[in-house]
C-alpha cells in the first residue's frame, strides 16, 4: 500500500475530514482520531455509532491525559 509507514493523527471532526483520513487509511496510513462528536451520532448499535463507524473506519483510537506526567510526550 502506498502509504504503509505513515502515521497520522487525525483532529478533524465531523464529515469531510474524517472522510479523508478514511481514504488516507485505506491507502495503509496509521490513522489515531481524536474525539470526533459523530462517535454517539445516528442509530446505535453495540454502542457503536454506524455513521462514526463509517467515516472512521481503518483508524485507531488512543486517549492522554496531558494533565499527568506520565502520559505528556517528552520535550
Amino acid at each position: 500500500m502506498p502509504l504503509t509507514g505513515l502515521r497520522v493523527l487525525d483532529l478533524t471532526r465531523v464529515l469531510s475530514g474524517p472522510f479523508c483520513t478514511a481514504l488516507l487509511g485505506d491507502m495503509g496510513a496509521d490513522i489515531d482520531p481524536e474525539g470526533d462528536p459523530v462517535r454517539r451520532q445516528g442509530a446505535i448499535k453495540n454502542g457503536l455509532s454506524w455513521y462514526f463507524a463509517q467515516f472512521n473506519r481503518n483508524k485507531r483510537s488512543i486517549r492522554l491525559d496531558l494533565r499527568t506526567a506520565r502520559d505528556v510526550l517528552p520535550a
